[in-house]
């Protein structure tokens, strides 16, 4: 297949897009590059630096299916300029879709967010249950959603609502809290934790990997809305995970961050998924890259911290 993957450079894009080609596919990614490019270059393989707001520059000829996992990710980013985060994340996404049916792309893959649900005292939180979201982030991709739904008439629409993603990849992310927490610990030799108690669902990133391929492979046998996260654990109970392995002093301190919820995948267990990694992997993994060196706490792993350098505050 022609697979064009948008944020192809991206946390999960960079693993993503060696799968893809693996497979034999033909991959063209597009992305703005604001976090760099770690992918290898492969004769499969065409990259495209673009801003995915300009879709008449994304090239659709004889596209396939695309996966979108471009946006303004996380709530933070999201508030840093809330009229970017509105128009990478929704209207975007919206042309993207538009000039994908034009072109007569049969599938649309969409990375939404377990987030959309907001607080939820349900034991498990299921695809059924109502949206609550609480941030600019969370809204985006809500409202995106129901774009892409809109148009599941003309396209096979697939909506993946992923857990925290956790583990390593060469796009490193350490403002995740699996990967956050170890690195603290391996770094400063303490873990600080706001709050603690908020249960939050987590996927390793070779499952998040494996979700996409699967939905690509089983095509229009599956269709709408999945939640794809495996390990339900409160931010304390990962911190003690991380220290269990690495020496360190755990700190806790007072959070207002409501957020907490316990997500349900068994809608994409039933679908013939299977998981084959965990958070404790993860942990090992950020421990031995950090012990080789390969690994380090430095500000380009921070999301945050990337897009205010690039003074993303102002551009529009």
């Amino acid at each position: 297949m022609n697979i064009l993957l948008t944020g192809g450079c991206g946390y999960v894009g960079t693993m993503l897009t060696p799968d893809l080609l693996n497979e034999g596919h033909k991959v063209t990614v597009v992305d703005i590059m604001w976090f760099g490019n770690y992918l290898r270059s492969h004769k499969n393989l065409k990259i495209v630096k673009e801003d995915i707001r300009n879709a008449d520059k994304i090239p659709m000829k004889g596209i396939d299916a695309i996966i979108h996992l471009a946006n303004v990710a996380n709530d933070p980013c999201g508030e840093l300029n809330s009229k970017l985060s509105w128009e990478v994340n929704v209207l975007a996404t919206m042309h993207l879709l538009e000039e994908a049916v034009k072109s007569g792309v049969k599938q649309f893959v969409y990375a939404s967010s377990g987030s959309v649900y907001g607080v939820k005292d349900e034991p498990e939180v299921t695809e059924e249950l109502s949206l609550v979201p609480i941030s600019d982030y969370n809204k985006t991709k809500m409202i995106s959603e129901r774009v892409i739904l809109s148009y599941k008439d003309k396209i096979i629409a697939q909506i993946v609502r992923p857990a925290t993603v956790c583990g390593c990849s060469p796009r490193m992310r350490l403002d995740l809290s699996v990967n956050m927490l170890t690195v603290q610990a391996l770094a400063k030799k303490k873990i600080t934790v706001l709050g603690g108690s908020q249960t939050r669902p987590n996927i390793h990133i070779k499952d998040m990997v494996a979700v996409y391929l699967h939905f690509l492979r089983m095509g229009q046998k599956i269709q709408g809305i999945y939640n794809a996260g495996f390990e339900n654990i409160s931010i304390l109970d990962i911190a003690k995970k991380a220290a269990k392995r690495i020496s360190c002093e755990i700190i806790i301190s007072e959070s207002n961050d409501p957020r907490s919820y316990r997500l349900c995948s068994k809608k994409l267990l039933a679908a013939g998924f299977k998981p084959a990694y965990c958070v404790d992997n993860a942990i090992d993994e950020i421990i031995q890259e950090f012990g080789s060196g390969k690994l380090k706490d430095e500000d380009k792993w921070y999301n945050i911290r990337t897009m205010k350098n690039l003074d993303l505050t102002k551009k529009i």
